[in-house]
């Protein structure tokens, strides 16, 4: 079995290359040019969110910036395989301009199309873990949660 790669980003494919760039530059502006990588039927789906259709998922993002500050996502690996690529990615941003910066750690399942526009795009993380325990009064709700729940010795 070879190998994945690790912290870097899979450039042979160039449909990865393209959407692991459009990613790390993000910003409103640069919505529509993410949007024009994914299918108009494409569906999205993560732990708050699940959507159809290209405008559905702008929606999405541009719900994003606007509830967030300084909203960037760093990708960490990228594998491709077929029509199928998976993503590692951190997602960078502050609840408040004057709040510690938070980063979740997560990982995106695309398919493309025959295309090559992104068909389905699942994003996979933890928000117990990685956005519930980091919030003051949820956190430590979740933080208990977790040490009930942690097998002994675990």
């Amino acid at each position: 079995m070879t190998p994945l790669p690790t912290a870097s980003t899979d450039a042979t494919d160039p449909r990865v290359a393209a959407l692991a760039a459009a990613y790390e530059r993000l910003t409103p502006a640069s919505l529509p040019a993410l949007l024009a990588l994914y299918a108009d039927t494409a569906r999205f789906k993560d732990p708050f969110n699940e959507v159809q259709g290209r405008a559905a998922i702008g929606r999405v993002f541009a719900h994003m910036f606007e509830t967030l500050h300084e909203a960037r996502f760093v990708v960490t690996v990228a594998v491709c395989q077929g029509d199928h690529a998976f993503l590692t990615w951190d997602f960078h941003c502050r609840s408040r301009p004057t709040v510690e910066a938070l980063v979740i750690r997560g990982a995106s399942h695309l398919v493309f199309d025959a295309d090559g526009h992104v068909a389905v795009h699942r994003d996979y993380w933890d928000a117990a873990e990685e956005l519930y325990a980091k919030l003051p009064v949820l956190g430590a709700l979740a933080r208990w949660a977790q040490r009930r729940l942690r097998a002994p010795g675990g």
